[in-house]
């Protein structure tokens, strides 16, 4: 049994019957959120699709983080293939009952792992120029750039854990953030997915530091300038995932 699946109480509905295909480990995780109304969000998520709010207003989340041990299963780890940094941006979404995240973009450093998760899932991934940084005063550093096709993207962003660990509570807003198990994409044809995903519950401490994602924002037509982030830290979980399933024929 994947270590993932030791622990499955905690999850909203249970996993599927059918056997996980994916697996990878997300460690030193950021989790940086701004308020931003559904008005101007729903232009960029398709209409079958619910864009969920907390506390009057809808959510979106830049996460930087490393992935490791990222492969197909049965099979092992591959050096270069199974380790690399990622950032993706965020939003959260609902259908069928089933809250999950719907990405307007996924950075990765690894053209391999792009390809993949573009043909596979259906998600929108980018090789980008990135670097994970371990600081030698405990904080963690996370650049990347993109360039090309119209999409000219500079983020960054240094952060450091400041509180102990804890487990989100019932019905707060970090749970409504992080606590979320599958994710929803839509295929060139137009067809939507849902990929279930499972892990422990995230290990949360509250977060400082500093983040700049104008860029990355603003390739999506949004602006936060000014507004400073709400932050969270988690060193991590490890994850399976299943294969997508259409929910429009």
């Amino acid at each position: 049994m994947h270590p993932a699946l030791k622990q499955l109480d905690h999850r909203p509905w249970p996993i599927p019957t059918t056997r996980w295909t994916w697996r990878q480990n997300w460690y030193n995780l950021l989790f940086a959120h701004w308020p931003v109304p559904v008005k101007a969000l729903r232009r960029l998520v398709p209409e079958e699709l619910n864009i969920q709010e907390f506390g009057g207003t809808s959510w979106v989340g830049a996460v930087p983080f490393r992935m490791t041990g990222v492969m197909r299963s049965p099979f092992p780890d591959l050096p270069w293939v199974s380790a690399f940094p990622e950032l993706n941006l965020r939003l959260y979404v609902e259908r069928d009952g089933k809250p999950g995240i719907w990405f307007l973009s996924l950075d990765a450093s690894n053209p391999l792992a792009v390809w993949a998760a573009r043909r596979f899932f259906h998600l929108p991934y980018w090789w980008a120029k990135m670097e994970f940084v371990f600081k030698d005063d405990g904080a963690y550093e996370l650049r990347s750039e993109y360039s090309g096709k119209n999409r000219n993207v500079k983020f960054k962003a240094t952060y450091r854990p400041v509180s102990e660990r804890y487990i989100a509570q019932p019905g707060s807003l970090e749970q409504f953030l992080v606590e979320r198990y599958c994710l929803y994409a839509k295929s060139p044809a137009g067809s939507l997915y849902r990929a279930e995903v499972h892990h422990s519950p995230w290990p949360l401490q509250q977060a400082e530091g500093t983040v700049y994602a104008d860029q990355l924002l603003e390739a999506q037509g949004l602006s936060t300038k000014g507004e400073i982030p709400l932050l969270h830290y988690s060193p991590g979980v490890e994850t399976v995932t299943w294969s997508p399933v259409v929910l429009n024929q």
